[in-house]
């Protein structure tokens, strides 16, 4: 007790703001959520006599949540450089980390699943009301879908060369090759940039659109999502570049490079789920077709 040093192997947390804070943020986001759509439907939303309709609400509470991760994670750095992180901690942060992907791949398996079950029983004889919603084909005969083997190829390849260079930072890492480990986060990060553009650009130039029938629905929330992802893991990535700038990393201590690795592969595999599925599976009439 002299030296004030704990003589266990967890460790105790000092009182922190931050889940006091992200949860008022939800709260505040969640609110400006429904404000944000009603005022895209062009209709009112008062409270107390005010008119709460628009995006304003929305954003302070993203905000606060995105400052409660910053901030969070700044603590969460902090205590690992100040080796708090003992083996235990260490091991149950990779217990999270496996949770969080294990309840991200249940997120993406909700889109799959309603890609899956009209794209499987777009017959009306099945399923009378998809008449309209499919025309009773799958694609519907009026969507002009993207030539898999194109710009969605060109991305695979992205990422799965992307995949090859986080591998080759983290086994660089793990040798004590500062050098190696810095290179390969560079071209990860570029890597990742680089597919964020080019899917951006395939936005872009999509032949149908979001609204107004299944298929685009069905594309734009499984693909923009995963969109959404890689843009989150190349910031994740790039924070770990500059932690590996200044030395946070070390043969013995880097759990947060490896968190950042193993979202990056889920990511890769994700997307040739994705890519086999929606672009070629489902590749029906395309220009040049």
């Amino acid at each position: 007790m002299a030296s004030g040093k704990p003589n266990h192997d967890y460790h105790i947390l000092d009182p922190s703001p931050w889940p006091l804070v992200g949860s008022v943020g939800a709260l505040i986001m969640a609110i400006g959520a429904i404000c944000m759509m009603q005022w895209n439907k062009g209709n009112s939303l008062y409270l107390f006599g005010i008119d709460m309709a628009g995006y304003g609400i929305f954003v302070v509470g993203l905000a606060i949540i995105v400052t409660t991760m910053i901030g969070w994670w700044i603590d969460t750095v902090k205590e690992s450089l100040n080796d708090e992180h003992t083996p235990v901690v260490k091991l149950h942060l990779r217990y999270g980390m496996i949770l969080f992907i294990a309840s991200e791949v249940m997120f993406f398996v909700a889109w799959f699943w309603a890609y899956f079950d009209v794209a499987l029983f777009p017959d009306p004889s099945t399923v009378p009301s998809r008449t309209v919603a499919t025309g009773g084909v799958w694609p519907p005969e009026s969507i002009e879908t993207f030539d898999p083997w194109h710009l969605p190829l060109f991305n695979t390849m992205i990422l799965l060369l992307s995949g090859t260079t986080i591998t080759w930072a983290h086994h660089a890492l793990i040798e004590g090759d500062r050098n190696g480990l810095l290179k390969g986060l560079i071209c990860t990060v570029v890597l990742g940039a680089f597919f964020s553009f080019w899917q951006a650009y395939e936005y872009g130039h999509a032949a149908f659109s979001f609204d107004g029938h299944i298929y685009g629905a069905t594309f734009f929330m499984a693909t923009g999502f995963h969109g959404f992802h890689v843009l989150v893991g190349t910031i994740f990535l790039a924070v770990c570049l500059w932690r590996a700038y200044v030395y946070h990393f070390s043969v013995e201590r880097h759990f947060g490079f490896e968190a950042a690795a193993w979202y990056w592969h889920f990511v890769d595999v994700v997307w040739l789920f994705l890519f086999v599925a929606i672009y070629v599976w489902g590749a029906g009439q395309y220009a040049g077709h």
